[in-house]
């Protein structure tokens, strides 16, 4: 695994290589070493990005 991808993950090594392991994000192996392109971190998080919902409250309208 890179440096690079090692700081621009919040989480632990475990869980990057959970992810490689379960096959959940598209990898390069090069021999031994495994790296992690940048686009496939950008598509990893742009498939799990949850949209907002917005105000809670602008759903039922207005109060009386």
């Amino acid at each position: 695994m890179s440096a690079p991808t090692k700081s621009f993950w919040t989480t632990g090594v475990r869980f990057i290589r959970r992810l490689i392991q379960e096959r959940r994000i598209r990898y390069v192996k090069l021999g031994k070493p495994v790296r992690i392109p940048e686009s496939a971190i950008a598509a990893y998080i742009e498939e799990r990005t949850v949209p907002i919902l917005g105000d809670a409250r602008s759903r039922f309208g207005k109060a009386a």
